[in-house]
């Protein structure tokens, strides 16, 4: 089967458009090679020839509803299927350790074709393709077979970013870098593009790309590459709620670049204010340092900041002190509202100790260059504005839900929003999609918008597509994820006989296909956040119960989990180590 990727060449004739990969195939793992035609025209026509011919293929039927789908499983039968996974892993990364670089990239194998100029890649392998490089998208790399796929990952950033820890990058408790690793480190047997995708055909299984450089004359290399699976892990950006000033004057605690410019910015605050003949109303102003929002992210940042001015700026600015304010606005009534009334008062009172303004039921409605306006009508004169409030769904998300009549019922307020999904992550009403992560609304259950959801999405949707099962249509009422009878290989009867991960539909028409009978299920080990002063909340979720720790206990437990939450040994002990230089030597106060 020829999978080709379409690269427009750096030419004055524009390149032709790569038609349309022909229907979908009977199965992901057959081999084969499958010429495109050069108009798309004759693609469709072929289409739907091989769709007439597909008979007996999986969903290929009229879809029956699957109630009670998928069966209950034991929790013993859940054990066994987890301990089969990761052994499955450990083997992967095994083998993967041992081979050898493939020789030839996916740029390596450019074709040029047509007289458009057009280029395209030749794949013999079921084409996966990846939009992002976040948790869900990171995970799905680490397992995914590449043996048996070719998987290309798309995304304007080359690199996973540890999040949760984003905000002690803006003081310079830790690195940028130590949070970081590049995705073609994560899987080197991926082929990365570094491109943002424009736009995505559904029908014709083809996403559009661009490339996020450009030539010295401002050419953007633009491109196509046909899919079998898609993944949409996207994720989301951050929300300015339509409020005026906020994506001007603000910064956001999303990316690198965000935390590289806040820390600039918050030791540029403190050289201006130092410089002689100041007035004190000007040091006031630069030196408050206002978070908006309550969230993890902004009560981290807050606590952090405390600590960065307490135990460094202090002894380097003693006569700055007492202009320096810290300021945390809340919209709603209560802050961290992901834990109990206990631990979010303990909050609060750590906070008042740190001098630390926690104003809540407090909404801004506008901020300008030196001013923040509230809902009240109070104006606040600020230097630095850390804006953490909240979410959106990405321009390419809302254009997919809005591009999917079947979304419509699913989304808040019938505006295009996430991409609703199924029980097995399937976008509801198209083939062969999967969204994950803030770029998902799972609609058997609300599930919160965390690291840990998108990374346990990552890691089952990679297991479902290593086993070879054909997605096939995404809804509540569309049949499961099915595989033949005849492909089972050793792996799958073993799930199949210790976890009860298969079965064969209840009417039993089709004896030779069996369905996936694992659904997606988010285990919560709990939350955790940074409090300051070496002071945090840590609540750990366990089976019938919940362990709540604060203080310097919780912080113990924080560090310990963040620390082998690293996704490789170098990351933890770049961390390690610049925890240490922090505590021996303090931050560093260089600005460049």
């Amino acid at each position: 089967m020829a999978q080709p990727v379409g690269l427009r060449q750096r030419s004055s004739i524009a390149g032709a458009p790569l038609p349309a990969r022909a229907a979908r195939q009977q199965h992901l793992r057959c081999a084969g090679s499958v010429r495109l035609a050069v108009r798309a025209e004759a693609v469709k026509e072929k289409a739907k020839e091989q769709s007439q011919e597909q008979k007996g293929a999986p969903h290929a039927q009229p879809p029956r509803k699957f109630e009670g789908w998928p069966r209950k499983r034991t929790w013993q039968q859940e054990t066994w299927d987890r301990v089969l996974e990761s052994c499955e892993d450990v083997a992967s990364h095994l083998q993967r350790g041992i081979r050898e670089l493939p020789s030839t990239k996916a740029l390596d194998r450019l074709l040029v074709e047509g007289k458009g100029g057009t280029l395209r890649v030749q794949s013999d392998k079921p084409v996966v393709v990846i939009l992002g490089s976040g948790w869900a998208a990171h995970s799905i790399m680490k397992v995914i077979d590449t043996d048996s796929f070719e998987v290309c990952v798309v995304s304007p950033r080359n690199h996973f970013l540890f999040t949760p820890m984003l905000p002690s990058t803006a003081v310079g408790t830790i690195e940028f870098r130590s949070l970081l690793e590049p995705v073609r480190v994560a899987n080197p047997f991926v082929d990365y593009f570094e491109a943002s995708c424009d736009k995505i055909d559904l029908e014709g299984k083809v996403v559009y790309c661009t490339s996020k450089n450009c030539y010295e004359d401002g050419f953007r290399p633009e491109f196509q590459i046909p899919y079998d699976i898609l993944v949409v892990a996207v994720g989301e950006q951050p929300a300015t709620f339509g409020i005026p000033g906020v994506e001007e004057h603000c910064y956001f605690m999303k990316e690198i670049p965000d935390s590289v410019g806040l820390r600039q910015r918050i030791q540029q605050q403190f050289e201006l204010a130092a410089l002689p003949g100041t007035k004190e109303t000007d040091m006031r102003r630069a030196l408050h340092f206002v978070v908006v929002g309550g969230g993890p992210t902004g009560v981290e940042f807050a606590g952090t900041l405390s600590d960065f001015l307490r135990e460094d700026l202090k002894k380097k600015y003693p006569e700055l002190m007492p202009y320096v304010r810290v300021s945390l606005l809340n919209a709603t009534p209560s802050i961290l509202v992901q834990f109990d009334e206990k631990m979010r008062q303990h909050a609060l009172d750590n906070f008042k100790r740190l001098d630390v303004d926690v104003r809540n039921d407090t909404p801004v409605v506008e901020v300008t260059k030196d001013i923040i306006r509230l809902g009240s009508g109070e104006e606040l004169p600020y230097g630095v504005c850390v804006w953490s409030a909240g979410n959106a769904p990405r321009p390419l998300v809302k254009q997919l839900a809005a591009q999917i009549p079947e979304q419509a019922q699913y989304q808040p307020g019938g505006r295009p929003s996430k991409l609703a999904v199924d029980s097995y992550l399937r976008v509801i009403g198209v083939d062969d999609v999967v969204a994950l992560g803030d770029a998902s609304l799972y609609v058997p259950e609300r599930l919160p918008a965390t690291a840990q959801v998108a990374g346990q999405q990552g890691a089952y949707v990679a297991h479902l597509i290593n086993r070879g099962f054909s997605l096939g249509a995404g809804g509540m009422e569309q049949p499961p994820p099915s595989k033949r009878v005849k492909d089972l290989t050793l792996t799958d009867r073993m799930h199949e006989m210790l976890a009860a991960t298969m079965a064969p539909a209840d009417d039993a028409t089709a004896k030779d296909i069996v369905y996936y009978n694992r659904a997606f299920e988010f285990f919560n080990y709990g939350v955790l956040a940074y409090l300051g002063d070496d002071k945090a909340l840590t609540q750990i979720e366990l089976p019938g119960t919940s362990i709540r720790l604060t203080g310097a206990l919780g912080n113990l437990i924080y560090k310990s989990v963040y620390i082998t939450k690293q996704v490789s040994f170098r990351n933890r002990v770049l961390i390690l180590f610049d925890w240490l230089k922090a505590q021996v030597f303090g931050r560093d106060l260089s600005n460049y």
